[in-house]
């Protein structure tokens, strides 16, 4: 994959991921699960390095947007609780 640049990251709350997996459905799965929380740019293929196993993908995440809650908030525990 290419370098990540600083111009990917031009504000706090963005992330790059890069996702490896076995197979194509493995990394789309991984993104839309992402995907159902933060904003992403989801991308439909994935790369494929000649010679090496599996599949990789790059997300693009930004934290700053909260789409939806995956699960409901827990409440911590108080130490020696349970």
């Amino acid at each position: 994959m290419d370098p990540i640049r600083e111009t990917h990251l031009s504000e706090p709350g963005l992330l790059v991921v890069d996702v490896a997996g076995v197979d194509d459905a493995t990394v789309f799965a991984f993104q839309n699960a992402i995907a159902r929380t933060w904003a992403t740019s989801n991308d439909d293929r994935t790369i494929r390095d000649v010679g090496q196993p599996g599949v990789r993908l790059r997300l693009y995440v930004d934290l700053r947007r909260v789409l939806s809650q995956a699960s409901p908030p827990v409440q911590a525990l108080a130490t020696g609780t349970q």
